[in-house]
């Protein structure tokens, strides 16, 4: 295994010092994207990502229930991620691993710090109860860029989110729930952009092959604002402040890209 490792990390050191890579892209190019949103018929909202040939698929469901104690006046989000076996050899079944915590927590970072769901429209009692939304994923197909693939299709299927409308009766402090739909409070639409680093060379949205041999990793998640909502460094290795920059205005004109790949599919549904 260290020794295929050793001839594909000079077989893509060699195509880097041409300007190449293993898949024939450019540095800074993405995989084909296809998007596609509301693909679960139960769920609030979903979307579908497939990037290459990794495949993300994410439900949301939104409910009620408490909202957390220091946080009485916001309803709640949370992220759950399964690695699904036959997704790839290197996951297994039971618990999250670290890969799995990790990618959903950069995620819901990503989304959260960002603000893009108002959360304070989400309370319902204040102090009691508010909206729970939760952001299910699947990672149906590995072939590297899962933050990417993860955060697109996050970000996607939030936005074609719409849940029953609530009307609390304060005087008679009763919870009506409508058939009316009304769309989740989404205001933003953050996009992760992520970098492998191999030998001295930063490249877009790296396969799996190029997952196997970087020797670091940068996720910068941007919205529409140019605002940085989250940025995550793995796989140790290190970056000078000159590729954090360039990092950061690349990321910014594919998120862009990306961003209009998503509305295009809400369109198109």
């Amino acid at each position: 295994m260290e020794v295929m490792a050793g001839i594909m990390r000079d077989h893509i050191l060699n195509l880097l010092r041409e300007g190449k890579r293993i898949d024939g892209r450019g540095l800074e190019d993405y995989r084909d994207v296809e998007i596609k949103v509301n693909v679960i018929e139960k769920a609030n909202g979903s979307a579908w990502v497939k990037l290459g040939n990794t495949q993300v698929l994410v439900g949301i469901k939104v409910e009620t229930g408490e909202p957390f104690p220091d946080l009485p006046d916001k309803g709640v989000i949370t992220t759950n991620v399964e690695l699904v076996p036959l997704a790839s050899p290197s996951f297994e079944p039971g618990p999250p691993d670290e890969n799995a915590i990790e990618l959903a927590r950069v995620v819901d970072r990503g989304i959260r710090e960002s603000g893009a769901v108002e959360l304070e429209k989400l309370v319902i009692v204040p102090g009691k109860l508010v909206r729970v939304v939760f952001i299910d994923v699947y990672v149906l197909d590995h072939d590297g860029n899962l933050l990417d693939a993860t955060g697109i299709a996050a970000i996607a299927a939030l936005l074609s989110t719409k849940m029953p409308k609530i009307v609390y009766h304060e005087d008679t402090e009763e919870i009506e729930v409508l058939e009316e739909l009304e769309p989740l409070p989404v205001t933003k639409a953050p996009i992760p952009v992520t970098f492998a680093k191999i030998g001295s060379t930063l490249l877009v949205d790296p396969v799996l092959d190029e997952e196997m041999v970087m020797e670091g990793r940068l996720t910068i998640t941007t919205d529409e604002n140019g605002m940085i909502s989250s940025v995550q460094k793995g796989e140790g290795g290190a970056f000078k402040l000159e590729e954090v920059m360039y990092a950061l205005d690349v990321a910014l004109k594919k998120a862009s890209e990306l961003r209009e790949r998503i509305f295009k599919a809400l369109e198109a549904s």
